[in-house]
């Protein structure tokens, strides 16, 4: 020993046991984070719908004609089947 009474050396062991601790946490969160596949799975969906709904937003045009011709679609194969049944 050096002759001191290792007050210092025990004080900084307490602070890297403290930041281990926090780096832990914040790595077990980041993992929980990412096996929570369920919310991941959500999250993306709410980042494609809000996109999907920013581009209708900014031209409407083509959504609406496009919606239009599938209802047109429908109607029509509806028609065929009930044409052949």
């Amino acid at each position: 020993m050096n002759g001191t009474n290792g007050s210092g050396d025990v004080e900084m062991l307490r602070e890297d046991i403290r930041q281990a601790r926090a780096d832990l946490g914040e790595t077990v969160q980041a993992l929980a984070a990412k096996a929570d596949v369920k919310a991941r799975m959500r999250a993306s969906a709410e980042h494609t719908k809000e996109r999907a709904l920013a581009q209708v937003r900014g031209n409407p045009v083509p959504w609406a004609a496009m919606a239009a011709g599938a209802a047109a679609a429908i109607i029509v194969l509806m028609m065929i089947q009930r044409r052949r049944g």
